[in-house]
């Protein structure tokens, strides 16, 4: 007589081949940042192997929770076998992630964090441990004495307040010597990133050192470095990876990078759940540390 479980993975299975491929949905921060984007290629390569049906579908911005809202809603009301989210907002989203939960749709949370308790996993970048890497590449940089700004990504984002948090913090407690002189949302754009760079370069004319926390926010400190010619002068650290990013880091307008695996966390939240619907356990939580790209090892990217 066969096991439960496999009786079980069986009939799901059974059940899934009758009406097509199990249906996870996939409901990015945005849509339109690179990040995601990538996450995407993860999401769809998890989904041949495992052989489920992805639905993707996100809002553009990363500031608009009540489109989020509105997808995870539809996505509910089409039956969707499993859902995994990165939340545009920690609290906004709990509601409707538990509406899903309620009607038997197993959730996985990746990259940014929701206040849930009875997902399946959580797969993201550890970002307080990235943060406080971020703040000792300033320290290193300003050999302990110094003052440095930092460009935020949006009030209510959990992944990105990590870091922030996580920077602030350690500044603090292991560079006294270095003074954290200003920090200013960027809202997740690039315009209001670099225009929020511009209004602290303008108030602090004398800054040696800026971090940017995000994709948009790091861009928007590079632009305005560039700007204002202050490129190579004052020491730059980002988050995320892009074209603007490389470019800046051979020209020498950037000097470290701070690189995250989009494609394994999008790979990682689909494989959860497709676990999950076969019937097996996985591993609650993933925390995946950051790479330190510098122009050495730029080759490796």
């Amino acid at each position: 007589m066969l096991p439960r479980r496999t009786l079980f993975a069986a009939a799901l299975l059974g059940s899934c081949a009758r009406r097509g491929l199990p249906r996870i949905a996939v409901v990015p921060k945005a849509t339109a940042h690179l990040f995601f984007v990538s996450i995407h290629g993860g999401v769809d390569r998890a989904a041949k192997e495992f052989g489920v049906e992805v639905l993707w579908n996100g809002p553009n911005e990363e500031t608009d929770h009540s489109r989020q809202i509105q997808i995870v809603d539809a996505f509910v009301a089409q039956r969707v076998d499993a859902l995994a989210i990165s939340a545009t907002d920690e609290r906004a989203l709990v509601a409707p992630l538990e509406r899903a939960i309620a009607a038997g749709i197993p959730v996985s949370v990746f990259d940014s964090a929701v206040n849930l308790e009875n997902y399946v996993t959580f797969v993201a970048t550890d970002n307080f441990a990235a943060g406080c890497l971020a703040a000792r590449e300033i320290g290193r940089l300003l050999q302990g004495q110094g003052t440095t700004a930092m460009v935020m990504q949006k009030p209510g984002g959990a992944s990105t307040g990590l870091r922030e948090r996580g920077f602030e913090q350690t500044l603090a407690k292991e560079f006294p010597g270095v003074r954290l002189v200003a920090r200013q949302f960027g809202m997740g754009e690039r315009a209001r990133s670099r225009a929020a760079a511009e209004n602290i370069l303008t108030a602090q004319p004398g800054l040696q050192a800026m971090f940017g926390s995000s994709e948009a926010a790091s861009i928007g400190i590079l632009q305005a470095v560039e700007s204002r010619g202050l490129a190579g002068k004052v020491k730059v650290v980002t988050f995320d990876n892009s074209d603007v990013h490389r470019g800046a880091l051979n020209a020498g307008a950037l000097d470290v990078m701070l690189v995250q695996d989009p494609d394994r966390i999008g790979y990682e939240a689909v494989r959860s759940l497709a676990l999950k619907l076969r019937g097996e356990t996985p591993t609650r939580r993933l925390d995946l540390p950051v790479r330190r790209i510098t122009r050495e090892n730029a080759g490796t990217l």
